[in-house]
């Protein structure tokens, strides 16, 4: 649904303090499901009825209460929740908290048809299907397996960063919006650098306040930034820049290595990783190993 800014918050091994911690299922496909497939959830908004407490996890999520577009609310605690999100989406759907990460079958992924893949990448018929070779092998299996990793509601990985840098640059190759709220980062870094920053953060150390965490690859774009919420029009440009300028992928995907408190205006310091000709050559061989399997396994 749609997010939110906060001035402080605590980043742990589960992201931002109270992420992600609730979830829509499509009960007709019997999977997890996002504003992907159902636009109309970022019209939305969801606020805790408490503060989530600091071991907040399966069992102990505290209730929230959601906005709905037309303005009126609803709790997750009201038998007719289901219902009414239902109704807003044309289908049959329920909410629900965060499972443990055993309840494998709850986080099972449908099989997923190349038709799929192009609607939730917003790919044209004449277009490939995108190229994940900048992520992690041990993520995209168990993301072939799962429709977010098993005991989590993440797309991929618990942190999600962006620089105003990027944003700029992919700003001044067209006339669309690029608002940071389409791309739904954890964290915004403001940085007078020029150009695609994050994308040559890869293998290194973010320093976010009292936080560290490691940079797993580059983020993927699918059809979200595209799509309307409160105050942005809807813009198929905006991912069709990203795709042209910036090979689909807008952000960074980072993995926390210690947890800490974070608050607006927070030095953020970059540790780039160390590098050799032979680990940059090791690195090229097995991408280009990957794409070949990823290719393989793509659906048809």
């Amino acid at each position: 649904m749609g997010g939110e800014r906060v001035d402080a918050t605590a980043i742990g091994d589960r992201g931002l303090h109270g992420d992600r911690l609730w979830a829509v299922r499509d009960e007709e496909r019997g999977v997890l499901t996002n504003a992907k497939r159902f636009p109309a959830l970022l019209q939305c908004a969801a606020r805790f009825v408490r503060e989530p407490a600091p071991d907040v996890g399966p069992g102990h999520i505290p209730g929230v209460t959601i906005t709905l577009p037309d303005g009126a609310t609803v709790g997750s605690d009201d038998p007719e929740v289901h219902a009414r999100l239902s109704s807003l989406l044309g289908h049959r759907v329920t909410l629900c908290s965060l499972h443990p990460a055993s309840d494998r079958a709850h986080y099972k992924a449908a099989k997923a048809t190349a038709d799929d893949m192009r609607a939730d990448f917003a790919i044209d018929a004449s277009e490939p299907l995108p190229d994940f070779s900048m992520m992690p092998m041990a993520k995209l299996m168990e993301l072939g397996k799962y429709a977010t990793p098993p005991g989590t509601y993440f797309d991929a990985m618990a942190l999600h960063v962006v620089t105003t840098a990027s944003l700029e640059a992919l700003r001044a190759k067209g006339d669309s919006d690029f608002d940071v709220r389409r791309f739904r980062p954890n964290v915004v870094v403001e940085t007078t650098a020029g150009g695609l920053v994050e994308a040559g953060w890869t293998g290194g150390t973010l320093v976010l306040g009292g936080c560290t965490a490691f940079v797993d690859c580059p983020t993927p774009r699918c059809s979200m930034p595209t799509r309307a919420q409160e105050g942005l029009r809807a813009d198929p440009k905006v991912l069709k820049t990203i795709v042209h300028e910036a090979e689909r992928c807008l952000g960074a995907y980072a993995t926390v290595t210690r947890a800490g408190e974070v608050r607006v205006g927070d030095e953020v310091r970059f540790e780039p990783p160390e590098t050799s000709r032979l680990g940059d050559w090791a690195r090229a061989r097995a991408t280009g190993l990957k794409r070949m399997l990823i290719r393989a396994a793509m659906p048809k």
